[in-house]
């Protein structure tokens, strides 16, 4: 068999199901491989949205999505999503093909050192120099793209060596378990805790990957009493509708949960990672953080941990559950009664706010409507924007992974690709990709993959006309509006032209009409929905003066 017969086989050895891409000539040796394999292609209209699909299926399955693309542009046009990956440590593979590199077939025409412009951004990149290495390099990639902190890998396939003849056969795919934490490591923990006044807890975005976590966690928070938030990453690792949840770190500062932050003396950090923006600043004479996760702490100016627990974060947490919840614990790890006090008030401001009837919707309004219409089992995915930060606050998840958004790379784009991933991976739950009219432009062509590929998928897309956030930091700066104004098309006949069932919502009362509709017809729909960001600062200043009277 040829280079390019065996890596398929390797990643049919691997367990591959399917291959996002779109394949270019330097790659023909391995489509046609790929032709009579049990691999699904799964033909994009653009490398960064199949890039987002893979990364998407590595983060929800726990095992590395793969995609495709040629050299040159092809190749570039993964940067965005490798990124994406790297930060949000989704493990994949990106393959990409290259010009013959034993002869010069064309000179340099479109040869760039791809594998140098992946080296900062993917945890392995190697050109393939000979078939017989293929085995070799397939199995290496896919170990270390799931070694924690899992992300991406790259390959380089080059024409020549995709047509090489050899005799190398796949290698055993072998599992390894995550190391457990020392035994000291727990109980130095277990004693910080024990001794707390008021601990609180915080999930992160590695708490969302693997389900036996999140059983952890909320075994920890019945048989401890702890109050807990998460970061935008770890929104439903733990039921957010539980009575101790005092929700999400949407805001950076001047939100409910920073009074819980400010009165903690203990704060056990669950799978954080500096490269999701901070739910809270770390200051040197200010709060105890305790570190639990599979990787160490990267020490920064806002995140230095007095103290860690590295391994297995399951493991970590059954042993401290099991350490420090004694019978009476449920109540002396509740604090001092601040909390519950603070719960109160998150619940009737944040959770069940009378919100005014007006239209267009606010982003709050917005959330509502979905909070009544979503099943627990539904999905969310969220592009990057204003909206995404009022969805992470008041939109409560009761599933790992049941609203995916980005907080690390925090990437326009990512909201059509990712939802595509999510329905094809889950087709019996209802998912909905909420974009703002910027984001949805950048891979709004991937509507056409969703067609083609026969799934039932809505879209509910904000159109403001602007870079609403960007806008609303404009003005908070005190500057005048300028460069962030663009036209957009009717997107009722785009959503059309491509296959897709169009509507646009016109009033208070049509939306949720319109979006039950959607969410029990087959097929794509979108939904055109007029956005308000201007209720932004006089919400925040109405819900800062609650606080105030909270603490006063």
């Amino acid at each position: 068999m040829n280079g390019a017969e065996l890596m398929v086989k390797c990643l049919e050895n691997e367990g591959v199901e399917y291959i996002f891409g779109i394949p270019g000539e330097e790659n023909l040796a391995f489509l046609e491989a790929l032709r009579s394999s049990s691999i699904q292609l799964i033909l994009t209209r653009h490398e960064q949205a199949a890039g987002f699909m893979a990364a998407t299926y590595g983060r929800l399955t726990g095992k590395p999505g793969v995609c495709l693309a040629t050299l040159g542009p092809g190749a570039t046009n993964f940067v965005t999503s490798v990124s994406y990956a790297l930060l949000g440590g989704m493990p994949c593979l990106f393959i990409t093909g290259q010009k013959p590199i034993k002869t010069s077939k064309q000179g340099r025409f479109q040869i760039i050192n791809v594998v140098s412009m992946m080296a900062p951004i993917t945890k392995m990149t190697r050109q393939i120099v000979g078939a017989d290495s293929i085995a070799t390099l397939t199995r290496e990639a896919f170990r270390v793209a799931i070694q924690e902190k899992s992300g991406p890998v790259h390959l380089e396939l080059p024409e020549d060596i995709a047509e090489e003849q050899t005799t190398v056969t796949p290698f055993p795919v072998t599992q390894v378990a995550s190391a457990c934490a020392p035994e000291k490591a727990i109980k130095e923990a277990g004693a910080i805790i024990q001794q707390a006044k008021n601990p609180l807890l915080l999930i992160a975005a590695a708490s969302n990957h693997q389900h036996k976590i999140g059983q952890a966690l909320e075994h920890f928070i019945e048989q401890t009493g702890i109050y807990f938030f998460s970061t935008q990453m770890g929104k439903g690792a733990a039921n957010e509708f539980h009575s101790r949840c005092l929700g999400t770190a949407a805001l950076s500062d001047h939100d409910y949960l920073h009074c819980a932050i400010g009165k903690a003396d203990v704060i056990i950090n669950i799978g954080h990672d500096v490269v999701e923006k901070p739910p809270f600043f770390m200051k040197r004479t200010g709060v105890k953080v305790i570190h639990i996760s599979y990787f160490q702490a990267v020490f920064d100016e806002v995140y230095f941990p007095q103290h860690e627990v590295i391994g297995d974060i399951a493991d970590s947490m059954q042993r401290l559950t099991a350490l420090i919840a004694p019978a009476s614990a449920s109540d002396t790890l509740a604090g001092d009664g601040y909390f519950d006090l603070l719960k109160k008030e998150i619940d009737k401001n944040v959770y069940k706010r009378t919100l005014p009837a007006t239209f267009p919707y606010t982003p709050q309004q917005l959330t509502r409507v979905l909070c009544e219409l979503m099943d627990k089992d539904s999905i969310l995915s969220l592009d990057n924007g204003m909206y995404k930060i009022w969805f992470a606050r008041n939109y409560r998840s009761m599933n790992s992974y049941s609203v995916l958004l980005d907080n690390a790379l925090a990437t326009m784009g990512a909201g059509l690709p990712v939802a595509i991933a999510a329905k094809m991976l889950f087709p019996q739950k209802k998912v909905v990709a909420i974009c703002g009219d910027g984001g949805f432009m950048m891979n709004s062509q991937e509507l056409e993959t969703a067609i083609r590929l026969q799934l039932d998928l809505t879209i509910l897309l904000l159109r403001d006309d602007g870079l609403g956030m960007i806008k609303w930091k404009q003005g908070g700066m005190g500057l005048p509006d300028f460069g962030l104004d663009f036209g957009n098309p009717d997107f009722v006949q785009y959503a059309e032209s491509y296959g897709a069932k169009g509507y646009r919502a016109v009033d208070q009362d049509q939306l949720a009409e319109v979006l039950e509709h959607c969410l029990n017809t087959p097929g794509v729909h979108l939904i055109e929905l007029p956005i308000d960001y201007a209720e932004n600062e006089s919400v925040l200043i109405e819900e800062l003066k609650s606080k105030t009277c909270l603490l006063g």
